[in-house]
């Protein structure tokens, strides 16, 4: 049985969460005849875990989403109740826009988006198989027994594959929180020669508003400048912004939870599934960090109008009475009202490797997958392959070359070289640490670099073009004023005065641009984001410039060889990267650069710990780790 209309889709997309979302927008916008299947359309682009977008590395990825025509950025500056630009006191490369959404109108205007997009159809139904002929696809067959012929399929399953929640001794199937399973689809993708793995994720329970003592708490209030992610404002609600409040566990709460690991589902062994390193549980927290007094929790209010609030950082898979227990030793919380209690859930996902850089699955023709079934976590890693993957389905059908992102032109193409080449044995997030050109690939850059091929695919309107254009020669007029234009270093609130260029000023200590263009401002004005891409590259035009280096001996690097002792332990790398390469044991920096878990980051350290000076005293310093919140 076909479903009605089912004869005109050229592209079917399986799921509608982050990653389905952009697939099937992509394609629809590329001009192809689309169809979005997924099990509850009132759920499309839910978070059924935070209620945030952006961070570190993620932010970055929103960014270029937005800078290849997705929607994602678009959609949060619409939604959002709560603002802040992380890590502001650090360096640009690792600066980033985190956004707290209304969770509810989140969805619902992406799901208006959806249904709004021409060539575009929503279809209600649990895919449990995908059809190929003579290696390539024909079409996916749903639990209501249609059939929906394509030429191309976007698996986003998310958790769903096989989905199993856990709390506390209590498990059972299920695709998230409320959702089913899908069942059949991994054996069909099994059959086509897809092999999969076992990972494992979480989320954290909610409380009730009124029942909290916020009064006792610090709050953190929205950033109340107009910061965005995508390049042109959009429509919002005219409401106040939200603030957030601060907690920390106790020596009560860490008692708790010791007491209670033989109910936790993670410490018990009833998870087969791999968790993530970088967004680990409450007990993982305490197992790996035993000398850690307190953890900080974050309550984050979930939209206008609910009194729901999430209490990021404390996921976990605990007995239900045992997380209220532990909800009422945290400050503030005493008296605090359990809405919904956190879980644990793993799931199928498939080892990365087994995809070709535009996640097409080449033996059959026509199959591609991104998200979470991917081996990643967090929702915009999962959008951005979407993305990708919803560009390369369309092209695909299209007959033209796929789109591919080399590692200096984003973060989307870091992360699908790691998962490509290197896979992941845990679920993969996004950090800026695992970009070796970070400096280059700011969040605010992602427009200048990734723009033109948006404009090129068709995902941007061509009027974006001459401001583009118009931008960029305003950042090199105002780069080559700065460089050339002489003046006193008193006349911008500097001491000393020697005559120095405006470029100069801005690498001594105290100057800003904003005290340089106060003082001597351009011919016309520029844009917030201009000014801080003539900054950039003004303060941190040497460290350009010794990137351009590190590229050129990229192709060298790879022969240099390790001692048979080398102390990797003892070197300024991330604990990860020091753990894998203690157990692997590489001869060389090629063989280091294979292993999971070490980035490029961490490859251009240990290539200076290598070429360093060999002196009797030479000391190294302590693993300082990187600010993730």
């Amino acid at each position: 049985m076909r479903l009605p209309g089912a004869q005109c889709f050229e592209v079917a997309v399986i799921g509608g969460g982050h990653a389905g979302c952009e697939a099937a927008l992509a394609a629809a916008r590329l001009g192809l005849r689309t169809v979005l299947v997924s099990s509850n359309l009132d759920l499309l682009a839910h978070m059924p875990c935070n209620c945030s977008i952006g961070g570190p590395g993620k932010a970055h990825l929103v960014s270029e989403i937005v800078a290849l025509g997705g929607e994602m950025g678009r959609n949060i500056d619409r939604t959002f109740t709560h603002l802040r630009v992380l890590n502001a006191t650090k360096g640009p490369a690792v600066q980033a826009l985190r956004a707290q959404a209304d969770k509810s109108l989140y969805r619902r205007a992406m799901k208006q988006t959806l249904e709004s997009q021409p060539g575009l159809a929503l279809w209600q139904d649990m895919a449990v198989a995908v059809e190929a002929s003579a290696k390539r696809v024909t079409g996916i067959l749903t639990a209501q027994g249609g059939t929906i012929p394509c030429q191309a399929v976007v698996i986003t399953t998310g958790t769903f594959l096989n989905g199993l929640i856990h709390t506390g001794d209590l498990s059972y199937p299920a695709g998230r929180a409320g959702e089913a399973a899908a069942v059949g689809l991994t054996a069909s993708l099994e059959g086509m020669g897809v092999s999969f793995q076992r990972f494992k994720t979480g989320t954290v329970p909610r409380i009730l508003k009124s029942s909290a003592h916020l009064q006792e708490l610090a709050v953190q209030p929205s950033d109340p400048r107009p910061l965005r992610f995508h390049h042109s404002p959009v429509a919002r609600p005219s409401r106040e912004l939200l603030p957030c409040w601060t907690t920390h566990t106790t020596p009560d709460t860490h008692a708790l939870v010791r007491a209670n690991l033989h109910h936790s589902a993670l410490v018990s062994g009833r998870i087969q599934g791999i968790g993530p390193r970088y967004c680990p549980s409450l007990e993982a927290k305490l197992l790996r960090f035993p000398d850690r007094e307190r953890h900080t929790l974050f309550l984050e209010q979930e939209g206008w109008d609910t009194d729901e609030i999430y209490v990021q950082g404390l996921s976990n898979s605990l007995p239900a009475g045992v997380q209220l227990e532990i909800l009422h030793s945290l400050p503030g919380l005493s008296d605090a009202v359990m809405m919904r209690p956190g879980y644990a859930i793993e799931y199928d996902c498939i080892d990365a490797r087994q995809l070709d850089p535009g996640l097409a699955f080449a033996p059959v023709a026509g199959l591609y997958l991104a998200g979470q079934v991917n081996g990643t976590s967090g929702y915009e890693e999962a959008a951005a392959q979407g993305l990708l993957a919803g560009v390369n389905a369309a092209r695909f059908v299209q007959g033209e070359p796929p789109l591919s992102l080399s590692r200096g032109q984003g973060y989307l193409g870091v992360m699908i070289d790691d998962l490509v080449t290197k896979g992941t044995d845990e679920p993969y997030r996004m950090l800026t640490a695992r970009a070796e050109h970070r400096l280059w690939l700011s969040q605010g850059s992602a427009l200048r670099r990734l723009g033109p091929i948006g404009l090129e695919l068709g995902l941007l309107s061509g009027e974006l073009a001459p401001r583009l254009a118009a931008e960029q020669s305003h950042v090199e007029a105002e780069i080559t004023r700065c460089q050339t234009t002489q003046v006193l270093a008193t006349d911008v609130g500097v001491s000393g005065a020697q005559v120095r260029t405006l470029a100069d000023l801005l690498l001594m200590e105290g100057a800003t641009y904003g005290q340089v263009v106060a003082a001597h401002p351009p011919p016309y004005p520029l844009a917030e984001w201009e000014q801080a891409e003539v900054e950039v590259r003004l303060r941190y035009g040497a460290y350009w410039a010794q990137d351009i280096g590190n590229r050129r001996r990229g192709a060298r690097k790879g022969r240099l060889a390790l001692p048979a002792d080398c102390p990797f332990q003892d070197m300024p790398l991330r604990k990860e990267a020091r753990d894998r390469l203690t157990a692997a044991g590489p001869r060389t920096l090629e063989e280091a650069a294979a292993l999971r878990g070490v980035t490029a980051a961490d490859l251009v350290a240990l290539e200076a710990w290598l070429r360093r000076p060999r002196t009797p005293d030479a000391q190294l310093d302590d693993d300082k780790g990187e600010c993730f919140t």
